[in-house]
């Protein structure tokens, strides 16, 4: 048995399956969740980022759900803060912390231990925000390729919270953040871990996640959307309004996009990110793939999963 703490990661991309398996998982290994997922973070947003419900839960407890204000931000860097609290708490009373989400950023952070190094507010990241209101993602995007090619290759264009926090580590440090990832990326696990990747077949992946997209707008996803811009006085540049699923809806609301074409659109970007997500985790260290095409059942992910736990001395 190891002396390191304990920790179980199981993720994958959108809509595979994570939440029903890691309810069963945590119930067989003495587990509590810890959400690694960026949007169900914020309280009220909850058809758009597939939050568990309370009955869904079914006893297992659940934290870094429902923790923040939308108005508020969350960025890596606060992840890991909190996150380690949780785990924190869960190793004190002799369980073992399965963080389950599908924000690849954030679970690499945790547990790698990256150091994000200080943060200093000399204005800087609200002239990138002002930039970006002025002349369009595009413009910023282009002042990172050419502060850090490397870093530019790795974030999706779109990905204003990302560009935005590589510009201002190069501005506050000196150093571009790529130099950065590439060295705290090569560090060793402080954890006892294993790491698990649901995957499937690409097109019923892609089916998963349009029938998804439709029972949201059935659920109510856009007057969801709505009600929260009224409720904490949102726009566009909110951080929590950057979210998949949510964003789309500010032009329907101006009128310069119709609903249907809107969902459309939500459903495309939600296949792209799905893919980009099997793109990060392929790259990252330590994964082990679960094919879920390759069992019967639910139960035999469960025995594949938990057999490899006891190998690595998480559970006896």
């Amino acid at each position: 048995m190891s002396d390191k703490k304990s920790m179980v990661i199981l993720t994958g991309p959108t809509a595979a399956g994570k939440t029903g398996l890691s309810i069963r998982l945590a119930k067989e290994i003495n587990a509590e969740i810890v959400s690694a997922d960026s949007v169900q973070v914020y309280r009220d947003m909850n058809i758009g980022s597939a939050k568990i419900t309370s009955e869904e839960m079914q006893g297992i407890p659940h934290h870094l759900i429902d923790v923040l204000d939308p108005t508020e931000d969350m960025n890596v860097a606060r992840f890991k803060e909190l996150s380690l609290e949780c785990c924190r708490d869960i190793w004190s009373r002799g369980r073992i912390p399965l963080i389950t989400g599908g924000t690849g950023f954030y679970i690499q952070a945790l547990l790698y231990d990256v150091d994000f190094g200080e943060e200093e507010d000399d204005g800087y990241g609200a002239y990138l925000e002002k930039l970006c209101e002025e002349q369009g993602s595009d413009a910023l995007y282009e002042l990172l390729k050419n502060e850090d090619a490397e870093a530019a290759e790795k974030i999706h264009p779109n990905n204003i919270k990302r560009v935005i926090r590589a510009l201002i580590y190069k501005h506050n440090q000196g150093e571009k953040i790529s130099e950065h990832n590439e060295r705290e990326s090569a560090k060793e696990s402080p954890y006892n871990f294993a790491y698990f990747v649901l995957d499937m077949d690409r097109a019923k992946l892609y089916e998963r996640i349009d029938l998804r997209v439709d029972q949201m707008m059935e659920q109510g996803l856009y007057d969801e959307v709505k009600s929260l811009i009224e409720k904490y006085t949102l726009d566009r540049s909110s951080v929590s309004m950057q979210a998949l699923g949510y964003k789309e809806f500010f032009d329907v609301i101006d009128g310069s996009l119709d609903l249907e074409e809107a969902v459309r659109i939500i459903k495309r970007d939600t296949r792209h990110f799905a893919k980009r997500q099997l793109t990060w985790f392929k790259r990252e260290r330590d994964v082990i793939r679960v094919d879920k095409d390759a069992f019967t059942t639910e139960d035999e992910q469960l025995k594949f999963i938990k057999d490899i736990l006891y190998e690595k001395g998480i559970i006896e």
